[in-house]
C-alpha cells in the first residue's frame, strides 16, 4: 500500500533525490522547514521504509567503464534451489548493478556495467558455469539517453 506522504515529505523527498549529499541545513532550507522538524520528518521518513539508502551516483565512464549491457535470461529450471545458486551466482558478480525477475519472453534481466566486450565475456563465462541457462540474450547500450531518473512523487 502506497504511503501517504504531506508536501513536506513530497519535497524532502524529491530534494534527496535530486542531491542526498544536502547538509541538513540546507536541505532544511529548500524545502522551508526548522533543522530539528526537517530531521523528524527525516527520521520518520527512513523509520517508515521510505528512505532505505543514501548513495552517491558515480559516472562509469570516467572509472572505465564504458560498456552497458542489458541481459535476457530464460531457464528451464524454476525450483527454489536453482533460483537460489542463480540469485548467487548473480549477486557474486559486481558489475551486475540491477537484477529482476521478470514476466514475458524472459525470465530474468540484468543490467552489467564493464569496461569492454573482452570483460563481459568472462562474467558471461563466470555466470553460465556457475548455473544452468536456456537462453541468454544480450543487449550492448550505444548510449545511455536517461539512465537514471528520480521517482516520481
Amino acid at each position: 500500500m502506497a504511503e501517504k506522504l504531506d508536501h513536506f515529505d513530497r519535497a524532502l523527498l524529491q530534494t534527496l533525490q535530486r542531491d542526498a549529499g544536502l547538509s541538513q541545513r540546507e536541505l532544511a532550507e529548500r524545502i522551508g522547514l526548522s533543522q530539528n522538524a526537517c530531521w523528524r520528518r527525516l527520521h520518520a521518513l527512513r523509520e517508515r521504509g521510505l528512505i532505505r539508502h543514501q548513495t552517491v551516483l558515480l559516472d562509469p565512464e570516467s572509472l572505465g567503464l564504458g560498456l552497458t549491457v542489458f541481459v535476457m535470461v530464460r531457464t528451464r529450471h524454476h525450483s527454489r534451489d536453482w533460483l537460489d545458486r542463480f540469485r548467487e551466482a548473480v549477486v557474486s558478480v559486481p558489475n551486475v548493478i540491477d537484477f529482476y525477475r521478470i514476466a514475458g519472453d524472459y525470465d530474468y534481466m540484468l543490467k552489467i556495467v564493464t569496461t569492454d566486450m573482452n570483460a563481459f565475456d568472462a562474467i558471461y563465462r563466470t555466470l553460465i558455469a556457475r548455473v544452468e541457462l536456456d537462453t541468454v540474450t544480450s543487449y550492448m547500450a550505444m548510449e545511455a539517453i536517461c539512465d537514471r531518473r528520480d521517482l516520481p512523487l
